[in-house]
């Protein structure tokens, strides 16, 4: 129950329209001819716009410069009001704050009732882990609820399989749960990758925690590995002290902990290898180099948001924004309902969109190679699992 922060300036783009402007019909005569022009089909016109802007940043910098500007300006419309109904519309403004207040207020009670049942879901949290790491068995009600909500779930044609209990008995608690859960939450699946997987079968809890002040904090719980000396990893999810625009929480910042990678396991970074020429000698040597790579590790070294509105791009924003909604995903989804992202049943429940494959058009892929007579190195690369992270581009947005 927040909204995301969002720069001014970028904000700007998307209400250029003048306020309180009446709007009036325009009078078009029934008589008006279309235009003698062929038919251009909208999915053209938004290629050619997308073309258009991808190849002009500047044009697009020099539009949002002009909308930005326009936003918030006065049309003119209040100001032409007679003197009392202008009072009124102040006084009417007077009231919205007293409205502001009371969301406020609501906002920081719908808080406090999630801290109190917060409360009361922790010790399943833990039961959960204890089960899931081998600790403990689940009682045989707990059994017993769960077998009778698969049998409503479970469709008629559906043959009953059969459990045998003495099957996997030397297996402990339930193998990579976490990651398994994980995988089936699509917005966290996108960002694990092979590598990955093979750290991430070492999770073994992950829990969240409220602030004193407005914010969360998401906490990782690793067993021992061969890929960092981190027991735990937390990232921390911080609001604003002050409430935006219909009282929700606004997202400041994220702040993540740094992971002690064993060496040669960062799995944030790879190592290139470029076999040079000399164009002179003939003579060939080998350059290695640590370059970032995609990695799900990269959630905890969070986007920093821009410190001077000049400097705000859409890029930072939209990363802001994924980085801030990955942190709702795993507080609000994942961890509440964990057994269900295990499973898979909680995907039902998802706005998977359903893409129509005839909605799309392959496109060839476009080999751009550079040539320069000046050039005196031939490279070839590899990719290796070393080296040290390097400093990620500094990469904002809601608590509910």
């Amino acid at each position: 129950m927040s909204e995301p922060i969002r720069n001014k300036k970028m904000d700007s783009i998307s209400a250029p329209t003048p306020q309180n402007t009446p709007a009036n019909a325009a009078p078009i005569s029934s008589r008006a001819q279309q235009p003698g022009v062929g038919t251009i089909k909208e999915e053209d016109l938004e290629r050619t716009a997308a073309n258009l802007f991808a190849s002009n940043p500047a044009l697009v910098a020099m539009m949002q410069n002009k909308l930005g500007s326009l936003v918030g300006r006065s049309s003119g419309y209040i100001e032409s009001l007679p003197g009392s109904v202008r009072r009124r519309v102040a006084g009417l403004k007077g009231v919205q704050k007293e409205h502001s207040k009371l969301e406020a207020e609501f906002q920081e009670e719908v808080l406090q009732l999630e801290k109190k049942y917060f409360a009361k879901f922790t010790p399943l949290y833990q039961t959960r882990a204890k089960i899931v790491n081998g600790a403990t068995e689940p009682s045989d009600e707990q059994v017993k609820v769960g077998e009778q909500l698969d049998e409503e779930d479970k469709d008629e044609d559906e043959p009953e399989a059969e459990l045998n209990q003495d099957e996997g008995k030397d297996v402990k608690g339930i193998p990579e749960f976490w990651l398994s859960a994980m995988k089936n939450q699509i917005s966290l699946a996108e960002m694990i990758t092979d590598r990955d997987e093979a750290a991430l079968k070492h999770l073994t809890d992950i829990r969240m925690e409220y602030l004193d002040r407005p914010g969360f904090k998401l906490i990782f719980e690793f067993e021992d590995n061969e890929f960092f000396s981190n027991k735990t990893i937390t990232k921390t999810y911080f609001y604003q002290e002050e409430n935006g625009y219909g009282g929700d929480f606004i997202y400041d910042h994220a702040e993540g902990e740094q992971i002690d990678w064993k060496a040669g396991k960062d799995l944030t970074v790879r190592i290139e290898s470029k076999k040079q020429r000399n164009k002179n000698t003939k003579q060939t040597r080998v350059v290695k180099k640590t370059v970032p790579t995609e990695s799900f590790f990269n959630f905890f070294d969070p986007p920093k948001p821009p410190q001077d509105e000049d400097d705000a791009t859409s890029d930072i924003e939209e990363r802001l924004e994924l980085d801030y909604q990955l942190g709702e995903d795993i507080k609000e989804k994942l961890i509440p309902r964990a057994i269900d992202w295990f499973t898979g049943e909680a995907l039902q429940y998802e706005n998977i969109e359903d893409f129509d494959e005839g909605e799309f058009e392959d496109e060839d892929d476009e080999d751009e190679d550079e040539l320069s007579d000046d050039r005196d190195e031939d490279e070839e690369s590899d990719d290796e699992n070393d080296g040290t992270k390097p400093k990620q581009e500094a990469a904002e947005c809601k608590q509910s």
